[in-house]
């Protein structure tokens, strides 16, 4: 008898009996075995899938970290850049202000270049300054000391320098300086800073009225034919630039007139050099006049050059005797 598979199938209306030979059996074997293997298959990709899952999730969760972490940096790189922006400004602003304030500092400095007829640095640096000032204050230092500049306003002389016929005896004779030709009244000045040696009236040279003032590094300033007694007396300290009296026509004189001498270590000297020295040509003179040891008066100015005024002058100081 033959194996039949019989399968019993139950219903409301009652229960039916199907009977599945070899073919259908195998079909049916076959069948719950694809069932079978479908299912371990799926369960296997779902638990492939389900650790691919696991896994993406964590990746993401350290890509939402290092984003979060980007992002941060982010914003501090930002911050700083803002910092960095601002404080550029700030060093910009204060860049334009330092240049500023240099252009007004070395402005000054470019005018004693040239008041000093100097040729202009390229650059106006510290050390710049400092040996600018150092050169002001030992050439002012010089001029306030050694007469120069003119003793009146009028710059036109009447006579020179040198031998010529005196005008009372008419005899050959040496002038020891020159004559301005300037009204009675006209005011006088020291040519540098000293003491008054002689302010009166001396006879015996002829000069009439006569001031002679003591300068330093041994030389001496006359001035002679005044109107009346000098405005100084004899021991009192004047300043360059300062009245000291007034033109006139004392002793032997032909007319009013200033006669004004320069003299060092008791020797005359041509005052005109003198008289056009100034701080733009200061060397000039040290060229022109061989009779004083320049070279050695520098020597003997003051150490602490940096420490004396720059440009000072006294009060009232007249453009005719600068």
């Amino acid at each position: 008898m033959r194996k039949r598979l019989l399968i019993t199938l139950t219903t409301a209306r009652g229960s039916r009996q199907l009977s599945l030979n070899l073919i259908a059996r195998c079909l049916l074997l076959l069948f719950v075995l694809m069932l079978l293997a479908s299912f371990f298959i799926s369960n296997a990709l779902l638990v492939k899938t389900s650790d691919e899952l696991h896994s993406l999730t964590a990746d993401y969760q350290k890509l939402g970290s290092l984003y979060s972490g980007v992002l941060g940096s982010h914003e501090t790189v930002r911050t700083e850049l803002d910092k960095l922006s601002l404080n550029l400004a700030s060093l910009e602003q204060e860049r334009n202000s330092l240049e500023q304030v240099n252009q007004a500092w070395s402005q000054p400095l470019r005018q004693l270049e040239l008041a000093m007829g100097l040729e202009p640095a390229e650059k106006m640096t510290i050390e710049r300054s400092q040996l600018l000032q150092q050169m002001a204050n030992e050439r002012l230092f010089m001029l306030h000391g050694i007469p120069n500049g003119y003793p009146v306003k009028m710059k036109r002389l009447s006579d020179g320098f040198g031998m010529r016929n005196h005008p009372l005896t008419g005899q050959r004779k040496h002038h020891n300086g020159v004559d301005f030709p300037v009204d009675t009244g006209t005011p006088i000045y020291a040519t540098a800073d000293g003491a008054v040696e002689y302010a009166g009236y001396h006879k015996k040279s002829g000069f009439g009225y006569l001031v002679i003032i003591n300068h330093n590094f041994g030389f001496k300033s006359y001035y002679a034919h005044m109107k009346k007694r000098p405005k100084v007396r004899s021991g009192q300290l004047v300043r360059k630039g300062e009245q000291i009296g007034q033109s006139g026509n004392s002793g032997k004189s032909t007319g009013p007139h200033l006669h004004y001498e320069v003299r060092y270590l008791f020797k005359p000297l041509n005052p005109v050099p003198f008289l056009n020295w100034s701080l733009h040509n200061y060397d000039q003179i040290m060229t022109q006049e061989k009779a004083v040891a320049w070279d050695g008066l520098k020597e003997m100015q003051p150490l602490n050059q940096l420490a004396l005024p720059l440009l000072s002058s006294p009060e009232g100081k007249s453009s005719a005797a600068k």
